[in-house]
């Protein structure tokens, strides 16, 4: 078992030689932290990425330029062996927002030359001294809507900047007690089995309750967004959700790690379903969807208490036939 500081602190150097570059020089620090055949997985319009200069070129220079005075406030830092393959592979993984001034397009999407939040998530595989993969989930449909656009129909839960951990304990720079996260690992595994095809047999209430505490929150993506407690979880977007899918495969983790009470997995994708009529206002295409997601936990005692997720809306849509990217650049800001 190890204490991951060296992965961790390559990761935190790298972040942070990465956030104060500009445009014209994160190639550059890609280059000295990266492997030059690093794999980057993004959201769309992103998708899969190979080679630091690809990813510097299509996806840090353009938002630099956009996203002027950027910091990041980082709410979530941890690492970790994946527990799902056996291989040993070490992933570090960062969570919070990007605040910066929104004073240049950025996909498409005009500015405001205000503060803009960008939520993130990210993931990156460590080996040989290197960062050798990254997962980056940017929030872009709240950017859209701190911009003034509506690029989904109202949704079921609240639209916020969503906050950190309750407890604000989340920055995981220091080794963690390796019993900690085992257990956080077994909340997540717990609730993860629970989940499986919807088909537990359980009011959905009951199966929630077996593995999140009644006080749970739910900060979910925009254009789902926020809730607060089981009984409106299940309200807001489990219900809803589920009803609104047929045909929802088996879930698919690149990595799943848990350090102290924190724990979390990305999928590429998690899982695929088919809409069969409801989801977010959205009517039923008929066509199976992909769900790339991020999930991040904080678990208490032995159930879990906070949930931020990620799900790339703009790539699932964009496969049931609806680019959302180009419908709003044609939108005027309201």
């Amino acid at each position: 078992m190890t204490d991951f500081q060296s992965e961790k602190d390559l990761v935190r150097t790298y972040l942070q030689a990465l956030d104060a570059s500009d445009a014209a020089f994160c190639g550059r620090v890609m280059e000295e932290y990266c492997a030059d055949s690093l794999v980057w997985r993004g959201v769309h319009p992103f998708n899969e990425i190979t080679g630091t200069e690809n990813v510097s070129t299509k996806v840090w220079a353009p938002f630099k330029l956009a996203m002027t005075s950027m910091k990041r406030r980082m709410d979530v830092f941890m690492a970790g062996t994946d527990a799902l393959h056996g291989d040993g592979a070490v992933w570090v993984t960062s969570m919070g927002h990007f605040m910066a001034l929104f004073d240049a397009p950025w996909l498409g999407i005009q500015p405001t030359g205000k503060i803009v939040m960008l939520r993130y998530a990210e993931f990156h595989r460590v080996a040989d001294g290197k960062i050798q993969e990254t997962a980056l989930f940017f929030d872009i449909p709240h950017v859209m809507m701190q911009a003034g656009l509506h690029p989904f129909p109202p949704q079921t839960g609240a639209n916020l900047v969503q906050p950190g951990p309750t407890t604000h304990d989340g920055l995981m720079f220091d080794a963690q007690d390796p019993a900690e996260g085992v257990a956080t690992l077994d909340a997540i595994n717990r609730m993860v089995a629970d989940l499986g095809k919807w088909d537990l047999g359980l009011p959905l209430e009951e199966e929630l309750a077996r593995t999140w505490h009644d006080d749970m929150i739910w900060w979910g993506p925009a254009g789902i967004g926020s809730t607060f407690t089981i009984e409106r979880y299940a309200k807001q977007h489990s219900g809803p959700f589920r009803a609104g899918f047929s045909e929802r495969s088996n879930t698919k983790h690149v990595c799943r790690i848990g350090e102290g009470s924190y724990g979390g997995f990305f999928g590429w994708p998690n899982f695929t379903a088919t809409p069969t009529g409801g989801f977010m206002g959205m009517p039923a295409t008929g066509k199976p969807g992909e769900f790339r997601v991020v999930d991040i936990y904080r678990r208490r005692d032995d159930k879990l208490a906070e949930n931020w997720i990620f799900i790339d809306l703009l790539h699932f849509w964009k496969t049931q036939g609806v680019d959302i990217l180009a419908r709003m650049a044609e939108v005027p800001r309201t």
